[in-house]
């Protein structure tokens, strides 16, 4: 059973965002890593854990 011409535009969209959020995400870690050196990955963890 395929997927509807609807449902496969959505699928493309939805994948579309996705990478769209992935380079916004690399984006975002190159700023961190930048402004926290080192000492990015323990921040960004501290903060994922609610510090």
């Amino acid at each position: 059973m395929g997927i509807s011409k609807v449902e496969q535009q959505q699928v493309i969209e939805l994948a579309k965002q996705i990478i769209e959020l992935d380079l916004k995400r690399d984006e975002k870690w190159e700023a961190l890593s930048h402004m926290a050196g080192r000492n990015a990955h323990e921040i960004l963890r501290k903060v994922q854990n609610g510090m």
